[in-house]
């Protein structure tokens, strides 16, 4: 990593998150698969940041996120757009305490989201997010109520649930 960098202290940040008091396997798994994606988004805008987007890191990440697009297409994965459309339209108190990262990607009226892989939350901005957004961004995404929503009496788990219900 080149030293000195601002970004390098923001993949510091999210590099000691923890698991090891969570049981993903318990975890709905499609809600669990994008929550991990977002966290391989951020991973990669921040190794392009602090490294280069040429970096083995930042390439292995890209294969990583490339196999994801297909696995998106399938079965319940597929759902999930139009659940995060859903919960925006008929829970917003609900949908606001989902990670900011999936509000931007998934809410249709944001210009914000993933542009290639990066995380950006202006399309047509090609400046680079601010270091604070990334610390922001982990902690948004490692929120123990956020977290404790992905299991199944999880208030996103159910609403899961019931939108795959309705959608049958």
């Amino acid at each position: 990593m080149m030293s000195g960098n601002e970004y390098t202290g923001e993949m510091d940040y999210l590099y000691r998150k923890s698991l090891i008091l969570e049981s993903p396997s318990e975890m709905d798994k499609v809600l669990y698969f994008y929550w991990i994606d977002a966290i391989a988004h951020l991973d990669y805008t921040l190794s392009a940041l602090a490294q280069n987007a040429d970096s083995i890191k930042c390439t292995m990440t890209a294969e990583y996120l490339r196999y994801r697009v297909d696995v998106k297409k399938q079965g319940d994965y597929a759902l999930f757009p139009a659940f995060m459309l859903w919960l925006r339209d008929n829970h917003r108190d609900e949908f606001e305490n989902t990670p900011i990262i999936w509000q931007l990607e998934y809410d249709p009226d944001e210009n914000g989201g993933y542009l290639g892989f990066r995380i950006v939350l202006d399309r047509d901005d090609k400046r680079p997010l601010m270091p604070q957004f990334f610390h922001d961004m982990t902690d948004d995404l490692f929120g123990q109520a956020f977290i404790a929503g992905m299991y199944p009496n999880g208030f996103l788990s159910k609403r899961f649930a019931e939108f795959k219900a309705g959608s049958a």
